[in-house]
């Protein structure tokens, strides 16, 4: 593929972000608003995965600055390193949290992550409205498009995207219940005397 069809890829990727940020924030207000069981079961899914699924896209977008800087040649301004410092550990970090299942990562995690959404909005309204001052060096502008697809889509803006996924999910993991935890709390409904039966039954 080239860089031009790879750039039309990681900008629908960076899309697909904000759809399901926006949907995920959605079924939580919906899932706060209201006892729906059906709701409360998708919200605990989603939340069952949320760790496995900011990884990969931390792992996505890692991967892609990669090629950007390595494949496509582009050189990164001072603001693209800024918010590569904030990814490309989370790569690493989200991985050993999924695996643990550990759901308080957000205490070590999500600092870095804020710092790189902040970084990402001021430098994605800085390549929208470029006829701006900046601190970055004229040799590698940070005003400078090397990828401006739909319209809109940069690489800020990717990264924008990224980083508003991963903060939404590690939130989710850590407030909202997965369905593991769910089927835990359910009653059940064994009878005593069939449930010590059953107890006997299996030690034998």
């Amino acid at each position: 593929m080239t860089t031009s069809q790879l750039s039309v890829f990681f900008a629908t990727l960076s899309l697909a972000c904000w759809a399901g940020t926006l949907s995920v924030i959605a079924l939580v207000v919906a899932r706060l608003r209201s006892a729906n069981d059906g709701l409360a079961r998708v919200v605990a899914s989603v939340s069952a995965s949320s760790l496995w699924l900011a990884w990969v896209v931390a792992l996505v977008t890692s991967g892609g600055s990669l090629y950007y800087s390595l494949g496509a040649h582009f050189d990164p301004c001072e603001l693209c390193w800024y918010q590569r410092i904030c990814m490309y550990p989370l790569s690493a970090i989200l991985l050993v949290a999924a695996v643990r299942g550990d759901r308080r990562i957000w205490r070590y995690a999500m600092p870095q992550a804020l710092v790189g959404a902040v970084i990402a909005i001021y430098h994605t309204q800085l390549q929208a409205f470029p006829k701006q001052v900046t601190f970055c060096s004229s040799v590698d502008p940070c005003t400078a498009r090397y990828v401006w697809e739909f319209g809109f889509v940069s690489l800020p803006f990717m990264s924008l995207a990224a980083f508003g996924f991963i903060i939404t999910m590690m939130v989710v993991a850590a407030r909202l219940p997965a369905a593991s935890i769910l089927d835990r709390d359910e009653p059940d409904d064994t009878p005593p005397a069939a449930g010590r039966l059953g107890v006997r039954t299996a030690v034998r």
